[in-house]
């Protein structure tokens, strides 16, 4: 039986265990505090600059959750990034495929596809801190990025999750729809 830290990783090592990859494996305590404070003030029409709440079915009870996120845009395309992967929200949406976005008092139906191109994924990244300057200080202090700099969010771009915003049209009275 290992007696310390080094013998207990050693053996893990020696067994080549799946880890979660990436450099954080959860956000501070706080951080969920802060994301129901945000998600209470947009049910009141409140805005927090580009901070919109994503409302996604939850994958196992199919009841509505909701988190808030920065949409960005580029190239004329919008995203969102789950700086934790494995999150519930970016489980549910890979599950779902499908989420409403407040516009205005409105809410949109868009359609929600990870992007798996590992260059556009960079792209995307290198655009984050312009285009979420608030956003981007967060993923570095979180150590999600080495630096708030663009080339420091391009080269973590592999590591996260970053899904496309598509808005949904229902086509006249069939119920069915198109992204």
């Amino acid at each position: 039986m290992p007696s310390d830290d080094s013998e207990v990783r050693e053996t893990l090592n020696q067994l080549s265990l799946p880890r979660r990859t990436g450099p954080l494996q959860a956000l501070p305590r706080w951080f969920r505090a802060a994301n129901r404070a945000v998600i209470l003030m947009a049910r009141f029409g409140f805005t927090m600059g580009p901070v919109s709440v994503l409302t996604v079915p939850g994958r196992r009870t199919g009841k509505p959750r909701s988190t808030p996120v920065s949409p960005l845009t580029v190239g004329g395309r919008r995203y969102v990034v789950a700086g934790l992967p494995d999150s519930d929200w970016a489980r549910n949406v890979r599950a779902s495929g499908h989420a409403q976005l407040p516009r205005g008092r409105r809410h949109e139906s868009v359609a929600v596809i990870e992007v798996t191109d590992s260059a556009l994924k960079e792209r995307i990244m290198r655009a984050y801190p312009q285009e979420v300057p608030k956003g981007a200080p967060m993923f570095a202090r979180f150590g999600i990025v080495g630096s708030p700099h663009p080339e420091a969010f391009a080269a973590a771009a592999g590591q996260l999750g970053i899904f496309e915003i598509r808005p949904v049209r229902r086509r006249g009275n069939s119920g069915i729809f198109t992204s």
